[in-house]
């Protein structure tokens, strides 16, 4: 008997291709607005990535002591992947807020009267 049913690896597999179809997406945002803070994003998202392939490797191989260092890899990735995520956030929101702030110092048109 393994560690996880069907409909568990199912979701568990499934979650890992989301994830590596929204870095993709996200990627290809980037690329086609030329805004390179979105490819921070997608590189931001790796470590995310790395974390449950080492969940799904575990559980592949049925839980044992052998590979307990990938629950530890596992972890660290999760934390790393939190902040790598966040300082992409940040990264994205301060170019979208100097982009506006950029917009919002042109030179008024004037009003005209009739």
């Amino acid at each position: 008997m393994h560690a996880l049913s069907i409909p568990t690896w199912i979701i568990h597999v499934s979650s890992v291709i989301e994830w590596i179809a929204a870095i993709w997406l996200i990627w290809t945002y980037g690329e086609l607005t030329g805004n390179r803070t979105w490819w921070g994003l997608s590189f931001a998202m790796l470590p995310a990535l790395v974390s449950a392939m080492c969940a799904c490797t575990w559980h592949y191989f049925d839980n044992p002591e052998s590979l307990e260092w990938l629950v530890t890899l596992q972890a660290t990735m999760t934390l790393v992947g939190n902040f790598t995520l966040w300082a992409a956030a940040v990264w994205i929101w301060r170019s979208t807020k100097s982009a506006n702030t950029a917009m919002n110092t042109t030179e008024p048109k004037p009003i005209k009267s009739k």
